[in-house]
């Protein structure tokens, strides 16, 4: 079982929940983090002093304030940890539902839990806590795992991207059909790029084309 575990949340309330699980568990050395840049400075400092932490808990989405700040969400201090700690086990404790950003921690940030914040949240993170700590095998809430394996046929293409670009510029959609037909891009039919912003609205859970660009910036794909 983990010995040393930091918690990067800003919610009080839901410290409190975690902390409770993790002393249910007979861990009693742990540290909290309202900021990023603390949870970045504690990991680096426990590092220098030869006392790395096991685990790190984090949420993805933190409340700006009057504060200034350089890591401005979980997604890029778990990054950045993962860089600087590479041993690290790290678990991913949030509201997010989106299939393509929760596959994104496991790819690129090769995170090694993702529970889901809700009615199962504290007996998830238990179990999270439980496999990763006895085993190599990841943890993903139920919920948020059968969304990915509804979804994993579908993947975001250069065709894709290219669309989102130009929506991201305000480029009329019938003015980008004539782009793509001029460069000999193909789809370039209306009905194809209609469809293709159905799959990617529906994917990334966006309620227009304004949303589905504003959530693909958001997370660095345009």
């Amino acid at each position: 079982m983990f010995k040393k575990v930091i918690i990067a949340e800003d919610l009080e309330d839901i410290n409190l929940g975690i902390a409770q699980t993790l002393k249910d568990l007979d861990i009693v050395n742990f540290q909290h983090a309202k900021y990023c840049d603390d949870a970045f400075l504690k990991i680096r400092k426990a590092i220098q002093d030869n006392e790395p932490y096991d685990l790190l808990i984090s949420d993805l989405s933190f409340k700006k304030d009057h504060r200034e700040i350089k890591i401005t969400s979980g997604d890029e201090l778990i990054e950045k940890v993962r860089e600087l700690q590479p041993n690290i086990k790290i678990i991913a404790y949030s509201v997010e539902d989106k299939s393509f950003r929760i596959k994104s921690l496991f790819d690129n940030a090769d995170i090694d839990g993702f529970v889901l914040k809700g009615r199962n949240s504290i007996e998830d993170l238990k179990k999270a806590i439980h496999i990763i700590s006895t085993s190599d095998q990841n943890f993903i809430s139920f919920e948020v795992a059968s969304a990915l394996q509804e979804k994993n046929n579908f993947e975001i293409d250069d065709f894709d991207i290219l669309i989102l670009k130009h929506l991201a510029l305000g480029t009329a959609q019938d003015d980008i059909i004539e782009l793509l037909k001029n460069s000999g891009v193909k789809p370039n039919s209306k009905s194809a790029m209609e469809k293709r912003l159905s799959k990617l609205k529906d994917f990334f859970k966006a309620n227009n084309t304004v949303h589905l660009v504003s959530i693909t910036k958001d997370m660095g794909i345009i």
